[in-house]
């Protein structure tokens, strides 16, 4: 059974730059969003493949990189196998520092720290430049995770959808019972204070970027065709992505034709007016 739950996500101000904006947007909030990493790295669930950095003041000789293997454990100097995964790096470091004082060190230094994630992975595919696996990097934020994806392309439509799996049962036992759909509305990921920062991303999740719907442009315009729309354009920026009318089109007989209950209809329209998904706009030639 599948459950679609959608989050408003709103900004006291409303946005309307243009899609090229936002994507600059994306990458320039990602960079500040990793100041803030080393606070929330601590919340990671460490993982089967992911490579741990341990360091031990004063013992350089103990330090080092270690992967944790298939079965979640990892070999250590003096106090043999950890099972690491499932915890968090402060719990790692706790029982490190707990085992290496039990004979060995009177109250050791022990600093615990992600060196590569391979264990969790988030999936980006849809309109964005390069889709594909990506590995869940601790706090990872949705902005992180677009950009890494190279940002949208620019046939992306209004919001993107994360898709996520949600279990229940015992962490020994899990089992799906449905999966979740967050709807981001692309218009609010443009605020810098946008509560959509809030939105966290989990382990297989999956970021979808639909294509826009598309209006076609004919007539005496400078390029006919189909084009990429989003919510609120009028006939005006419809006409301007199609070049603008030629120096033959006149402005105040432009018409849409469009489908209604099954049926496709005329309509005399202003360029003030908004179009519709699917929309065809015809520019026709004026008179002399």
């Amino acid at each position: 059974m599948k459950q679609t739950q959608r989050h408003h996500l709103h900004h006291p101000r409303r946005v309307t730059t243009a899609w090229p904006a936002v994507a600059g947007a994306v990458c320039i909030i990602a960079l500040a969003s990793a100041v803030g990493r080393a606070q929330q790295a601590g919340e990671y669930v460490i993982g089967p493949q992911d490579v741990l950095n341990i360091t031990v003041l004063n013992q350089a000789g103990l330090g080092g990189k270690y992967a944790v293997e298939l079965d979640g454990s990892f070999s250590f100097p003096l106090i043999g196998r950890l099972k690491a995964s499932g915890m968090t790096l402060p719990v790692v470091e706790t029982e490190l520092r707990k085992r290496l004082a039990a004979g060995f060190f009177n109250n050791p230094e022990i600093t615990v720290a992600i060196e590569q994630y391979r264990s969790q992975r988030i999936y980006v595919i849809g309109e964005v430049r390069t889709p594909g696996a990506y590995p869940l990097a601790g706090d990872m934020t949705l902005f992180e995770a677009l950009a890494r994806a190279g940002s949208m392309t620019m046939a992306a439509g209004d919001e993107l959808v994360i898709i996520r799996a949600r279990h229940t049962g015992s962490p020994d036992a899990v089992s799906v019972a449905q999966e979740e759909a967050v709807h981001v509305s692309l218009e609010d990921l443009q605020g810098i204070a946008s509560t959509v920062r809030t939105v966290e991303l989990r382990d297989g999740d999956t970021i979808y970027i639909p294509r826009a719907p598309v209006v076609y442009v004919f007539g005496e315009v400078k390029n006919p065709g189909s084009y990429p729309t989003r919510r609120s354009t009028t006939v005006l920026q419809a006409l301007s992505l199609a070049g603008g009318m030629t120096p033959l089109g006149a402005a105040k007989r432009v018409n849409v034709m469009r489908v209604v209950d099954g049926t496709t209809k005329e309509f005399k329209v202003k360029l003030s007016d908004l179009i519709q998904p699917g929309d065809t706009i015809v520019v026709p030639e004026r008179f002399f």
